[in-house]
Parts: structure tokens; C-alpha cells; sequence
């Protein structure tokens, strides 16, 4: 079975899911792939959004939406996938946008060079709030963090996040190998966006991850999770 904490089911909030038929075959894949547990992850960026009050609102009527069309799906959770930006510690009520009755938040870095500040946001909101912060898509920095950058994101206390779509690239999946295996907490994601291009793929991951690395991802996000 597998836990999918990083996904965009969700239609018409951000740039996955276009309507409430593509989410609902996009639930059904990952049903037959498997993933017993879908948490929705829509993007949040701070720059865009008039408030959290106002994205969360957005997010309850577009899960409505999925829910009113087919009652009989099950295990959707909700989270976010927060952009990291200044002053995102500062936002009024940004502690909603944790995954829902967990203490955990995925958080996802900038496409830029490293900034210590970004760490230093993520810091503020988990110390504020006792949560524990997913890192989503570790591998994707690899093309703009040094080894010793990168570093310093491994040493945060924090749960990695890889796509499952790193271990068909050869560059991420050794990095990815090499995280894992150096016993950091890690957990997989889809980040699903669609049918065609970046659709649900854990059945891609079930045939190049071991599945100890699978069952240690899940015992992690079990931990936090409500049963």
C-alpha cells in the first residue's frame, strides 16, 4: 500500500487537476495503483493569495467538489504545498495550512540559488507551532543548491520528500539512493498534476524502490496521521 502526501487532485485551485472528472479519474488511478491514502496538496504561494482564509476556503469547495460527485471516495486528507518566501512566518493563520489534524507541513523551496533565510521562515513556523516540516521534492535542487547548500538542508530536522519520478533520472535517483541509505526520513509523493504529462506514477515507484524504503515512508507519515 502506498501513502501519497504530495499530489494536485484538486480541480480548478492551481495548475493540476483542470475539472472534477480529471481528479476523480486521476483518485481512481492512484486507487489502482495502490495508494490507499491521498492527501491533496495544492500550492499556496502568499504572493498570490488574498489570505489563508481565502485559499482555505477555495480548498474546502474544490475538495466539495470531488466529494458531492462521487461520495464514495475515501482516505482525500487535506494539506498544502506552501511556497517559501520572506515574511511567510508573519502570515496571519499560516498555521492552518498544516496537513489536516497532523502537525506536519510540506513546504517547497524556491527555483533560485540557496538563501539560509527560506530555512530560517521554515524555523520560525515549526518552532511557533510544534510542527515537523516535509521538504517537498528534495531532489529537484540539485540543479541550483552546492553539495555544501545542500547540506544545510539535510541537517535541518526535517522529513524529505522525493518524487516518485526521480528514480528514472539517473543523476536524482543516485542522490536519492544515497539519501536513503544514509537513513534520513524520507517519504514519496506523486506530484501528480494530470493524466498525461504527471499523472499518479506509484506503480513506477513500486518497481524501482525497494519496498523496505516504501514501508519506512509509510511508517513515518503513519506516525503522524490520524488512523
Amino acid at each position: 500500500m502506498f501513502i501519497d502526501c504530495h499530489c494536485h487532485i484538486l480541480p480548478q485551485i492551481d495548475d493540476g487537476s483542470k475539472s472534477t472528472e480529471m481528479s476523480l479519474q486521476m483518485i481512481e488511478l492512484q486507487h489502482q495503483q495502490g495508494v490507499q491514502r491521498i492527501i491533496a496538496t495544492p500550492h499556496f504561494y502568499a504572493h498570490r493569495e488574498k489570505s489563508v482564509s481565502h485559499y482555505l476556503q477555495k480548498r474546502q469547495e474544490a475538495y466539495q467538489k470531488v466529494m458531492s460527485s462521487n461520495p464514495a471516495v475515501s482516505r482525500i486528507e487535506l494539506g498544502a504545498e506552501v511556497a517559501v518566501e520572506h515574511g511567510l512566518s508573519q502570515i496571519p493563520e499560516i498555521e492552518k495550512l498544516a496537513f489536516q489534524g497532523t502537525k506536519l507541513f510540506l513546504f517547497e523551496f524556491p527555483y533560485s540559488g540557496f538563501n539560509q533565510r527560506y530555512i530560517e521562515e521554515i524555523y520560525n513556523i515549526c518552532n511557533d507551532y510544534g510542527f515537523t516540516p516535509i521538504i517537498a521534492h528534495l531532489h529537484r535542487y540539485l540543479e541550483y543548491y552546492s553539495k555544501t547548500e545542500m547540506q544545510k538542508v539535510l541537517e535541518m530536522d526535517a522529513i524529505f520528500q522525493f518524487n516518485n519520478e526521480a528514480f528514472g533520472n539517473f543523476r536524482e535517483r543516485t542522490f536519492c539512493k544515497k539519501i536513503l541509505k544514509q537513513d534520513y526520513r524520507v517519504v514519496f509523493g506523486s506530484d501528480a498534476h494530470n493524466l498525461d504529462s504527471r499523472k499518479p506514477n506509484f506503480e513506477f515507484l513500486a518497481k524501482k524502490a525497494k519496498a523496505e524504503w516504501i514501508e519506512n515512508a509509510n511508517s513515518i507519515l503513519n506516525t503522524y496521521l490520524i488512523p
